[in-house]
């Protein structure tokens, strides 16, 4: 019998399994389900960025129609704080005190938005109209907004007590070896700017469902997340339960980008009133209260100095940078910033760094990780400074990373932070880049562009970033009675395509098709731990584990087959939903051997890969722009990519996962701006003001991969979800910035290089 391979494993294009379910209205999201006798909440929010209050009356609320509750914060003693854990080490060795988010405010708020009380009715409708019955009066205070003046001296305070706006300092590197850097540099290179703050705006805003079971003592939280068993951690801390007491569960999502990770007080508040009404008790927020509530992103104020010999190679770096952490310290916040400042150097040989990295309180929305989380910042950054530097040395961007990239030879590189890149071959995809780009023809198209009254600008971005940390995921493999397989793993798909991925693993280990194959995620009860998903560890770290336990269950099911049919174990070969004895018609099929187990555990498989570093997917973008100088409305003519992302397991999502990164990236660089007022009103609110990234300033998008394999990943794989979004800001700010400097001697644009920005900069140059 001749048996044929099919194509669905590694390196495969597989179209998404999970497709034919969303298209046809068939997702299930937290906002679809509607648990009998359910209760819907609304919570009340404060108007005012800064100040105390105090709540004088709550009983005409309980008291209109359909309310069931009100709670406040004198209601919620018995809960704790939601608290970060992500303060990082000072210079001092001390970790600075955190300011943690209470589920209700007591008795002052500190941005807009916090949490006053949460009114619990029949309908949400009820529900918030019973909020504007609560009497509360507020004495505001002066608020701090801006990033960068946070630490004056003029500055209100936003926690008093602390005597500074300052939250945290770290520093990294070596500052002594730094200054000698400076000291006997040729030439240094300065340049100073704002990462400026995104708002997140998944497609799917946050819902939750709080149920309390008594008969099993123990709550059900059923909400849209990145990984169930990291939400079980944080909000059984708060409630101050064990894991045993509650189960989380998360149906479909939609879209999560890193803030869809962490808790938020509405989770608590819907279990607590579940509890208390005997009933479940639902909240989904809605647009406005994403802007006001959800963590947001980036949000630095930065300086950076580069030191050069006068070949222009780099010598040292110093940056000094500020990072808003909004009115509390979030969940991940204070780590953000010290990641990314974990990959200052990017892929240039700096041997002297040094780093201050300064977070700073204001009324505003907490920040958090937003994709990419650092990382994205450390290569704008670092990015921008190199086109700087080039400008200033008249050498082409091209030309100075060239003498500056860590060769291939160098690898394994430790970098000043103590970060170890395993491999790299830098100069190889930017050279292959810039040929698909056509880089050599860009002066005929800047002819073609001035001849129409245009200007015209080329930019690249050669990035790397830390991701798919150490650690694990493990897997597990069942067969079914009906010959179908099950795959149960404790990351969380937001959209990636996780159900075709792992299930490509796992077929190509029992030779089945994927549609054969089905995953089970989002469920404490069904998987005794999980790491989720962030840090584009899925694949890398989820996805082997899931190969190993697809191994593991073949083992087994051979073995089972070998005594139904008689036959060495050596003998039998896996092919198409059935075991064959090789060279024989006699085989059993996936069902039958399923049938034939004497237990569930002998036709189970696990697996887990432990990574012990992370890995280090890199890169090149070139963007080219054509700007009319009248308007500033700006064009994307090009944009091209080659990337290295060490093994591609499935070339569709993995273009997939690269493209809407990219625009993400677009989105910062070119339309989202994040704008607070003096006294702490989110001016940009909606999308009335907040400007997300649209298709008509999204190009085509040329993509391919040089592959370089992962020494730290068993199967040679690199993250990939994070890294469009992080090379696609410098690399398109760059752009902008080449072409503003070839025509008007411009060199610097702040992001997002709107119409509007970029026309008003050329107007200041004209006018200086």
């Amino acid at each position: 019998m001749n048996v044929m391979t099919p194509k669905f494993g590694m390196g495969a294009s597989v179209l998404r399994k999970e497709d034919d379910a969303f298209i046809t209205g068939r997702g299930r999201y937290t906002d679809d389900i509607a648990p009998d006798g359910a209760l819907f909440g609304y919570v009340l929010r404060s108007p005012v960025a800064k100040g105390s209050f105090s709540i004088t009356s709550v009983e005409t609320a309980r008291e209109a129609e359909g309310v069931h509750l009100v709670l406040t914060g004198a209601d919620l003693a018995h809960l704790g704080d939601l608290v970060s854990p992500a303060m990082q080490k000072q210079p001092d060795g001390s970790r600075a005190p955190t300011r943690d988010i209470p589920i209700l405010c007591r008795d002052r708020v500190q941005h807009v938005g916090d949490a006053i009380a949460f009114i619990v009715a029949e309908t949400r409708e009820q529900a918030q109209d019973a909020a504007e019955l609560i009497e509360v009066d507020f004495d505001p205070g002066d608020a701090a907004a801006d990033t960068r003046t946070a630490l004056g001296a003029d500055s209100p305070l936003v926690w008093p007590e602390l005597g500074s706006n300052r939250a945290f300092q770290y520093q990294l590197g070596d500052k002594a070896l730094t200054e000698k850097a400076f000291a006997e540099a040729e030439r240094t290179t300065k340049i100073a700017f704002l990462n400026n703050r995104l708002v997140c705006n998944y497609m799917e805003p946050r819902s939750a469902i709080g149920e309390w079971v008594e008969a099993e003592n123990r709550f059900v939280l059923t909400a849209g997340s990145q990984g169930v068993h990291g939400i079980q951690g944080f909000v059984c801390r708060s409630m101050k339960i064990e894991p045993a007491q509650l189960r989380v569960v998360t149906p479909d999502v939609g879209g999560g980008f890193g803030p869809k990770s962490f808790v938020y007080r509405e989770y608590p508040l819907v279990l607590e009133a579940a509890k208390r009404l005997g009933r479940p008790v639902k909240w989904t927020g809605d647009r406005t209260e994403h802007f006001l509530e959800d963590a947001q992103g980036r949000d630095n104020w930065v300086e950076a100095e580069m030191a050069m010999d006068s070949e222009g190679r780099f010598l040292g770096l110093r940056i000094d940078l500020t990072a808003n952490i909004g009115a509390y310290c979030h969940q991940f916040g204070p780590f953000i910033p010290w990641m990314g400042a974990t990959m200052s150097t990017g892929v240039y040989d700096i041997k002297a760094l040094d780093v201050l990295v300064t977070g700073v309180y204001t009324n505003t929305v907490p920040v958090d990780a937003y994709r990419g989380a650092g990382r994205p910042e450390a290569a704008f950054l670092i990015e921008k400074l190199v086109d700087a530097c080039a400008r200033d040395m008249k050498l082409s961007p091209d030309e100075i990373r060239a003498r500056n990239f860590i060769r291939p030879e160098q690898f394994p590189y430790g970098t000043p932070t103590g970060r170890n890149y395993d491999v790299g071959e830098f100069e190889g995809h930017m050279r292959q880049a810039m040929e698909r780009a056509d880089w050599a023809g860009f002066d005929e198209r800047l002819k073609k562009s001035a001849a129409g009254g245009k200007i015209r600008g080329i930019g690249m971005a050669t990035y790397i970033e830390a991701c798919a940390f150490a650690g694990s995921e493990p897997a597990k493999v069942r067969l079914e009675e009906d010959g179908s397989v099950t795959i149960f793993i404790g990351t969380q798909s937001n959209g990636q395509g996780h159900a075709t991925a792992y299930a490509q693993f796992v077929a190509d280990k029992l030779n089945t098709d994927v549609s054969r194959i089905n995953l089970r995620q989002g469920d404490t009860d069904e998987l005794a731990k999980g790491g989720g998903t962030g840090g584009s560890r899925s694949i890398p770290l989820g996805g082997v584990s899931a190969a190993r336990a697809g191994e593991d269950l073949a083992a087994k099911m051979r073995k089972i087959a070998a005594d139904e049919l008689e036959a060495a174990e050596a003998d039998i070969e896996l092919a198409g939903g059935e075991a064959v004895v090789v060279g024989t018609d006699r085989k059993v099929t996936f069902s039958d051997i399923a049938r034939a187990a004497n237990s569930a555990e002998d036709v189970t498989g696990l697996g887990e890969f432990v990574q012990e570093e992370a890995t280090y997917p890199n890169g090149t973008h070139i963007c080219e722009v054509e700007i009319d100088p009248d308007t500033g409305m700006l064009e994307i003519a090009r944009y091209t990519i080659v990337d290295d992302f060490g093994a591609t397991v499935n070339p569709l999502l993995l273009a997939g996962q690269v493209h809407g990164g990219v625009v993400q990236g677009l989105g910062q660089a070119l339309t989202e701006e994040t704008v607070f007022s003096e006294d702490g009103q989110l001016v940009t609110a909606s999308f009335m003001d907040y400007s997300m990234p649209r298709a008509d300033l999204t190009p085509f998008i040329d993509f391919e991969t040089r592959n370089v394999p992962s020494t730290t990943n068993a199967m040679g794989i690199k993250g990939a979800g994070e890294a469009g979004t992080i090379g696609a800001a410098p690399a398109a700010i760059n752009a902008v910035t080449d072409a503003l400097n070839r025509a008007f001697g411009i060199g610097h644009i702040e992001m997002p290089a709107t119409p509007m920005r970029i026309w008003q900069t050329i107007q200041d140059h004209r006018a200086a």
